[in-house]
C-alpha cells in the first residue's frame, strides 16, 4: 500500500534520526501518541498542520540572518528575505496592519521588543536629541549612559495576574516588572469583569508611559476602544497582547471595538495557540513604531529562526484560508457549551462564563486546589493547567483555579457534543478527588481514573489526530 504525503514525510525524518540518535526518535513518537490519546485542554495549546511542522525541519535553520528584510548583517540571506518577506505580507493581510515584525522567537520576545520601541520612541531625553535621529542604534556608550538614567521609573499598567493578565505585563520576578514602575488593574470583585471606569481612574492616578490590555485567563472580550480612549486620556501608549486570541481575531470572530488592530498604537502575539502556527512571536504596528520594532535584532533578539519563520508564513497563509474563519467560530461556540455543561453540573466559573476561547474554574467549590485538581485530571487523561482566580488565597503557585481552552479540541473536529461529555468527565474527576494532606496531595480512586481516561480516548475515536500521517 502506497503512503501519502505526510506519512512519508514523517516516517523518513523519523529513519534519519534515528540512525543517530534513537531515544530521540522514540520520544518524537511517543509524543504523537501521547496527543492522540489525550484530551487536550490546555488553553494555550494547539496542534500545527503538517505542513507548518515540515516547514520548520529544513536547511534555514543553519542560516544566520541578523537584521531585517534586505539589510543583513550577513550574506546570502535572499531565501531567508523570501519567506520573513512572505510571513510579514500574510500578517499585514490577516490582521489589516500597517507593518508586521515576525521575528521574535516567544511571546515575551515580542513583548520585550514592543516595549523597547515604545521607550526609545517616546522618552524626550537629551540623549536622544543629541542623537539627532530617534534610532538606538545610533546612540554612543555616552548616551546610553544618559538615557538608562531617563528610562528609569518609566510607568507601566496592566492586568495584575491573578485577574487573568500576563506575567509579562508587569508581573514582578518577570524582567517587564523590573523595567518598570508597574501597577495593575484588577477586575470587579462581584463579577470578576474588567471595570473601565475603575482602569480609567487608575490611568489617571498612575498616569503610565504605557497601557497594556490583553490576557491569559480571562475568559471574556475586552472593549479596545474605551481601552484606547483611557490610553489618549493621559498621554498612554497603548500596547495590546493579543496571544492568547490572535485566531479570534484573524478568524473575524473579534470585530469592532473588540480586534485590538485599529485601537493599538502596537499588537503584540505568538503565533501558536489559537493561531494555529508554530511556537514563535510577532509584532504588528503603525508606521510611526515601525523603525524601531524592526531593531529587534540585536536591540532585544539575538539572530531570527529562518526556519521559523518559514513555518510563520505557512500558518499564517492557512490562517487567510476561508475555512478558519469557521474554526475560530467553533473554538468560542465550543468553549461556551463546555462552559455551560459544566455550570449545568455546579461548577464555579469565574464570570460564570466566556466570550472567547477559555474556561476559567474555580476549583475550590470542590474542596481542591488548582494543583490537586490540575493533577487529578491528568491521572485520568485531561490535560489542563491550574492557574490563579482573582484574590486567589493559594496564590500563583498552587493556585484555586483550573484554566480549559478549546482551540486543541477544536482542530480534531469535536463540537458542542462532544464539549457535553468533556464537561461531565472533569465533573466527574473533580466531584470524587478529595484533597490530601498537603495543597499538592489528594486521593482519588485510581481504577475511577482509569475508567475516565478510557472513556477520554473512546471520545476521541471518532476525531484522529493528524489522519493523514500514518507512522506504522
Amino acid at each position: 500500500m502506497s503512503l501519502n504525503a505526510e506519512s512519508t514525510a514523517f516516517r523518513s525524518a523519523l529513519e534519519v534520526i534515528r540512525a543517530v540518535e534513537p531515544r530521540v526518535a522514540d520520544a518524537i513518537g511517543a509524543e504523537l501518541a501521547d496527543q492522540r490519546e489525550s484530551l487536550k485542554l490546555i488553553a494555550s495549546e494547539n496542534y500545527a498542520s503538517p505542513a507548518t511542522l515540515l516547514a520548520m525541519g529544513n536547511w534555514f535553520s543553519d542560516k544566520y540572518a541578523e537584521g531585517t528584510v534586505g539589510r543583513r548583517f550577513y550574506a546570502g540571506c535572499q531565501n531567508v528575505d523570501t519567506v520573513e518577506a512572505l510571513a510579514a505580507e500574510h500578517a499585514k493581510e490577516l490582521f489589516g496592519a500597517a507593518h508586521a515584525y515576525v521575528q521574535p522567537h516567544s511571546g515575551i520576545d515580542a513583548n520585550l521588543v514592543a516595549f523597547w520601541a515604545i521607550l526609545a520612541d517616546r522618552v524626550e531625553s537629551p540623549a536622544l536629541k543629541k542623537a539627532q535621529v530617534r534610532q538606538v542604534n545610533d546612540l554612543t556608550e555616552a548616551d546610553w549612559f544618559a538615557l538608562r538614567r531617563e528610562l528609569g521609573n518609566q510607568r507601566m499598567l496592566g492586568m495584575s495576574l491573578d485577574a487573568g493578565g500576563h506575567l509579562t505585563h508587569g508581573f514582578r520576578p518577570n524582567i517587564s516588572g523590573k523595567m518598570f514602575d508597574q501597577r495593575s488593574y484588577g477586575t470587579d470583585p462581584a463579577t470578576g469583569l474588567i471595570d473601565y471606569d475603575r482602569v480609567a481612574e487608575a490611568a489617571r492616578e498612575f498616569k503610565p508611559l504605557i497601557l497594556v490590555a490583553g490576557y491569559s485567563a480571562y475568559p471574556r472580550k475586552v472593549n479596545f476602544r474605551i481601552m484606547r480612549e483611557i490610553a489618549d486620556s493621559v498621554g498612554a501608549t497603548f500596547m495590546v497582547d493579543m496571544a492568547h486570541f490572535a485566531g479570534l481575531v484573524a478568524g473575524k470572530v473579534f470585530t469592532g471595538d473588540f480586534d485590538p488592530v485599529p485601537h493599538a498604537h502596537i499588537v503584540t502575539t505568538t503565533t501558536h495557540k489559537s493561531l494555529r502556527g508554530p511556537r514563535g512571536g510577532m509584532v504588528l504596528c503603525g508606521p510611526e513604531l515601525a523603525d524601531q520594532v524592526d531593531r529587534g535584532c540585536p536591540m532585544v533578539l539575538g539572530g531570527p529562526l529562518p526556519h521559523v519563520m518559514a513555518a510563520k508564513a505557512v500558518a499564517l497563509a492557512e490562517a487567510r484560508r476561508p475555512d478558519f474563519a469557521d474554526y475560530a467560530q467553533r473554538i468560542v461556540d465550543n468553549a461556551q457549551a463546555l462552559a455551560e455543561g459544566l455550570v449545568r453540573r455546579g461548577t464555579k466559573l469565574v464570570t460564570g462564563g466566556t466570550d472567547n476561547h477559555l474556561v476559567l474554574l474555580d476549583v475550590s467549590g470542590y474542596g481542591l486546589t488548582g494543583r490537586q485538581a490540575e493533577q487529578a485530571l491528568l491521572d485520568s487523561g485531561i490535560v489542563t493547567n491550574r492557574n490563579a482566580v482573582p484574590q486567589d488565597p493559594n496564590g500563583a503557585w498552587y493556585t484555586s483555579g483550573i484554566r480549559i481552552g478549546t482551540p486543541a479540541l477544536t482542530t480534531r473536529g469535536l463540537g458542542v457534543a462532544e464539549m457535553d461529555a468533556t464537561a461531565e468527565l472533569i465533573h466527574t474527576v473533580l466531584s470524587q478527588t478529595t484533597p490530601g494532606e498537603s495543597k499538592a496531595k489528594y486521593v482519588l480512586d485510581p481504577a475511577l481514573a482509569d475508567k475516565i481516561s478510557k472513556q477520554a480516548t473512546e471520545l476521541l475515536t471518532g476525531f484522529p489526530l493528524y489522519p493523514a500521517v500514518d507512522l506504522g
